[in-house]
């Protein structure tokens, strides 16, 4: 599998998650089990460098984001939320790509 195929199949799973989260359907545990998956299959394709497309970097900036913030932070910052969920529109197909939304791709230790 593609980096480019792993971001296509995962994206849009993601924005469901973050949606279904902030629509109160999925909780904060289960979403970050989602993440937690997605990492570990990440490193099963043992891809490194850089985001190399605006769905990469926003992919990866909302997966961190879902995982830094505490729950509070997540429901309770109206910016935050309103950010995290325009990254969500935008990995689903409906919005524009948000401003300030690039996260770095992770890098498996190589030894």
């Amino acid at each position: 599998m593609t980096t480019d195929d792993f971001i296509q199949l995962k994206a849009p799973q993601l924005a469901a998650y973050g949606e279904g989260f902030y629509q109160q359907q999925i909780s904060l545990t289960e979403l970050r089990l989602y993440l937690w998956d997605t990492l570990e299959e990440w490193f099963v394709l043992g891809k490194n460098g850089e985001a190399q497309s605006d769905i990469e970097r926003v992919f990866w900036f909302l997966l961190y984001s879902f995982e830094k913030w505490p729950e509070w932070a997540l429901l309770g910052n109206q910016y935050l939320s309103q950010q995290l969920r325009q990254c969500c529109a935008f990995l689903a197909g409906n919005g524009d790509l948000p401003d300030g939304c690039a996260g770095v791709r992770p890098t498996a230790k190589v030894s």
